[in-house]
């Protein structure tokens, strides 16, 4: 919550009305069947630019709508990822998460789905799974620091390029199976800690890796992250009057949109700077 603009501790009386005042004047509405017959709801009301509350619940037979939980969000813009998608249903609650394995990242990307009510309107259609997804992916953070960019000329920015393109290319082929692909990965990644290990001795580990995403701690859809801002402005929430920083990150040529309350972020964001912290990953699929 602090991450939409809502730093200062809720208390439950106030977490009662603010979640009743989302359902009664919610800007979006969506409903389906549920699980054993029941309606299923969820209601979303921006508190600044593409920020806001989404409240989950389950209608009763007298039509009572009853909230069971609650998650602030970022809406994003763009596609982040083509890939193939799959989604699978939180063990706790009727939410769900979002798995995509994108050759950017060589790792599986988890995320949590801010459109659980399409996903499940498809799915009691029988449509599933569904071809042509694709997912915009955004991101909430609760803290996070400004770095300078590395110094590159042109010539730097397109080899970069290409090898980011080759390693794609090589990550298909090992996981078809290609013994040489799998080789040549391997030695790349021997020849990159070599190379690390000897310039680390003089200089700091920022200044040789421009870019990293990587899972962070025991929830599947968190990660630390260090990404190039391509675009960034703020939007304040007009129930606190807290700034929130919308930036576009790029991390591993990985695209998305990240918030960040204005008091938890170091330093003054800018275009071609870095960003660097924790996020909690979000994920909207784009249905055909």
């Amino acid at each position: 919550m602090r991450a939409v603009g809502f730093s200062e501790p809720i208390k439950r009386a106030e977490l009662k009305k603010l979640l009743t005042n989302v359902v009664l004047d919610a800007g979006e509405r969506q409903y389906c069947t549920g699980s054993e017959d029941s309606a299923v709801a969820d209601f979303k009301k921006e508190f600044g630019e593409r920020i806001g509350i989404t409240v989950c619940g389950v209608f009763d037979d007298e039509e009572q709508f009853s909230p069971e939980y609650y998650f602030p969000y970022l809406r994003g813009k763009g596609v982040s990822s083509s890939e193939d998608i799959t989604v699978e249903q939180h063990a706790a609650r009727e939410s769900y998460a979002g798995i995509c394995d994108d050759m950017r990242l060589g790792v599986s990307l988890i995320f949590y789905l801010q459109n659980r009510i399409s996903y499940m309107r498809l799915m009691n259609l029988e449509k599933l799974p569904a071809r042509g997804t694709s997912v915009t992916l955004s991101a909430l953070a609760l803290n996070g620091t400004i770095m300078l960019p590395i110094l590159k000329n042109e010539t730097e920015k397109q080899k970069v390029k290409r090898a980011g393109v080759n390693r794609r290319k090589l990550l298909s082929a090992a996981r078809e199976g290609d013994e040489d692909a799998i080789e040549n990965l391997t030695l790349e990644d021997m020849d990159m800690y070599t190379t690390i290990s000897r310039r680390i001795q003089e200089d700091d580990v920022f200044s040789l890796v421009d870019t990293y995403f990587m899972p962070w701690g025991v929830e599947c859809d968190q990660y630390s992250v260090l990404g190039e801002i391509t675009e960034c402005s703020s939007t304040v929430n007009p129930l606190t009057e807290e700034t929130v920083y919308i930036m576009t990150i790029v991390s591993n040529e990985l695209e998305f949109e990240l918030c960040i309350n204005a008091a938890d972020l170091f330093g003054e964001p800018a275009v071609g700077r870095r960003f660097k912290g924790i996020i909690w990953m979000q994920g909207y699929i784009n249905f055909p």
